[in-house]
């Protein structure tokens, strides 16, 4: 009995032995498939200014629109003009999108807020400073009297570092 089963079980390697020396010579069946690359989209570089809460430099995939970029820059800003942009156009690597605003020239000096003499609203439109925030600069000012420098601006509750860094380029405390 032990004979048998060694025999059959030597007859079913021998089989399985010439089974894949067959398919392993055999030549292969029909056409090659050749593989391409995958594309990746690009990415474009594209500048946002203006009346925007975070104007500056941003990567975006190749095929975006000018809405994606201003979205990235962190939204329009109140008194931005938003219907004066085509918000659909496709993006081009290198373009500007200036996004135009509503701003009082009596509290701006060289493109600058005088964080003196700004109204609520005017601060409200500086990067990152919401009308709050403006509110209690404003409330800061009276209470306390003028800015003696830009960087005092920091004594003000809720801005700090990261915020005054932001705003720096657009503060004045000059007439």
């Amino acid at each position: 009995m032990k004979t048998l089963l060694n025999l059959v079980i030597g007859v079913l390697i021998g089989l399985l032995a010439a089974g894949v020396i067959w398919l392993a010579a055999s030549r292969p069946r029909g056409d090659a498939i050749a593989l391409s690359p995958t594309s990746t989209p690009g990415m474009l570089t594209v500048y946002v200014s203006g009346a925007v809460a975070t104007p500056g430099v941003y990567l975006l995939p190749e095929g975006s629109r000018v809405d994606a970029a201003i979205q990235a820059a962190g939204g329009f800003i109140a008194d931005s003009e938003p219907e004066s942009i085509n918000l659909a156009a496709l993006l081009e690597d290198g373009e500007q999108i200036d996004v135009p605003g509503i701003v009082s020239t009596s509290h701006v000096n060289a493109g600058r807020v005088n964080i003196n003499t700004a109204t609520v609203s005017e601060l409200d439109a500086l990067p990152g400073i919401g009308p709050t925030t403006a509110q209690m600069i404003v409330d800061y000012r009276l209470q306390n009297g003028p800015f003696q420098f830009i960087q005092d601006i920091q004594n003000v509750p809720g801005i700090g570092p990261a915020t005054y860094d932001r705003i720096k380029d657009y503060i004045t405390i000059e007439p």
